[in-house]
């Protein structure tokens, strides 16, 4: 028992010691394994940047049969995390619009989950790939000498190639979703459009080429982890045999100690 601590004690100083010895060195970002990282790191940014921030507006243009000329503009504001089943439509400050209470009706859908889950998954991504390098450059040696360090960046890697599909995937069909529920087809789900007393023509919805980007690099995401798992595995034991495997395979017999 006693030695085992002891093993335990002394595997504990040489990591602390290894940890300490911080030296920024460069090279692993002229090399795959940390150029990509960087380029995942950025992807990262855009994918929940160009998701996270947006904001739009559906307009729909509203007359009255009874009253001649009598046109104005209902708006229904939305954004991230697209609940739209929360997006209120509004009228224009002291503008009764054919006697109705707007703000009583709301637009179709609730994509928070998808939405929630593809930005919650790339800032977790984002903050991952500063971890990595600031281990690939500062702590090149750690890295390079350890075992469970590259297997476990491998593992990562493989996991989140894998999330950012599913993320991606779920995002898009979100996206899809959202355009068909801010669209043209709001006429036809607004109980006043359907009365006879009011008239509903849509008018305009906010570009969503923002969000078109975010779902491209979400899978261009996907792209990158999945081609970088080959460069992180040529790091783990799995590709690089050990010194003692490795004398063997070329015909080395290992000295007996005490000789």
């Amino acid at each position: 028992m006693a030695s085992n601590v002891y093993l335990v004690r002394q595997r504990f100083s040489r990591m602390s010691q290894r940890m300490s010895a911080f030296q920024i060195n460069l090279s692993p970002l002229k090399e795959p394994l940390g150029f990509i990282k960087v380029l995942e790191w950025f992807a990262s940014i855009f994918a929940f940047a160009t998701c996270g921030g947006f904001k739009g507006k559906t307009e729909i243009q509203v007359s009255c049969p009874s009253k001649v000329g009598d046109n104005n503009t209902v708006t229904a504001t939305f954004g991230y995390p697209f609940r739209l089943n929360q997006a209120s439509f509004h009228q224009p400050p002291d503008v009764n619009v054919c006697d109705v209470k707007w703000e009583s009706h709301v637009l179709i859908g609730d994509y928070s989950s998808s939405a929630q889950f593809y930005v919650t998954f790339a800032v977790f991504v984002f903050l991952y790939c500063m971890a990595a390098l600031v281990l690939y450059v500062g702590y090149t040696s750690l890295y390079r000498d350890s075992r469970k360090l590259p297997m476990i960046d491998f593992i990562v890697t493989l996991v989140a190639t894998f999330l950012w599909l599913v993320s991606s995937s779920a995002w898009a069909k979100a996206l899809t979703d959202i355009k068909i529920a801010t669209g043209h087809s709001i006429i036809k789900e607004l109980e006043p459009c359907q009365s006879a007393g009011v008239s509903c023509h849509f008018g305009s919805v906010t570009s969503m080429g923002s969000l078109n980007v975010s779902v491209i690099f979400g899978f261009l995401n996907m792209i990158l982890w999945g081609g970088n798992a080959w460069f992180v595995y040529k790091e783990t034991s799995l590709h690089s045999p050990s010194s003692t495997s490795a004398s063997h395979s070329q015909g080395g017999i290992p000295t007996p100690s005490g000789i």
